[in-house]
């Protein structure tokens, strides 16, 4: 899937694979994440497949940078991939579910440690959200020239990341208060 992220940001125009992982920062992240060296080898790919083409920008006093550019190929694979509809779910693997799914013979008090540290960090993650504003989906999309149907799903995609780490921090609040009242002797 990696692949088709980066087709279509390069759908809007030519970019390094540092810009690459840039906007996946700002833009994907909640959903959709690389890091740098998958973002190389999926772009060695991308080319090898003849989706994306490079060149290579000569620069003074700096290293010289890569440019990756969508192919008519890569276009077509990219309109392609957004045709084909999903007909099943995302299946999901959370460690932490995992985790407290098996944690029937751990102590209590560890695994509210555990599920209190989630908390905090869903909350962090609830936090960045609420920075990213409808401005910096404007600001991306600008800097890409996207259309304004992009602006609106961009926004969309941002919202989900909001009701996820809202409905995850709700489920934790839950788990944590059930566990609680089985301590407390209520469970």
């Amino acid at each position: 899937m990696l692949k088709y992220a980066l087709l279509g940001f390069l759908n809007y125009h030519t970019l390094t694979g540092y810009e690459l992982k840039q906007i996946m920062e700002s833009s994907t992240s909640n959903f959709w994440h690389a890091d740098l060296s998958q973002i190389y080898k999926a772009l060695k790919s991308l080319q090898a497949e003849g989706h994306v083409v490079s060149t290579v920008e000569q620069q003074v006093d700096r290293p010289d940078r890569r440019n990756y550019e969508i192919t008519e190929k890569g276009q077509q694979a990219l309109r392609e991939w957004l045709a084909l509809p999903l007909t099943t779910t995302s299946r999901i693997k959370e460690e932490l579910l995992l985790k407290i799914f098996f944690s029937g013979h751990s102590s209590p008090e560890s695994i509210l440690t555990q599920l209190r540290l989630q908390r905090d960090l869903h909350q962090q993650s609830l936090t960045h959200y609420g920075t990213q504003t409808v401005v910096d989906v404007e600001e991306n999309a600008a800097a890409l020239a996207a259309p304004a149907l992009d602006k609106l799903l961009w926004e969309s995609t941002r919202r989900a990341g909001v009701l996820y780490e809202e409905m995850y921090i709700t489920w934790l609040n839950e788990t944590i208060a059930s566990i609680e009242a089985f301590l407390a002797g209520e469970g």
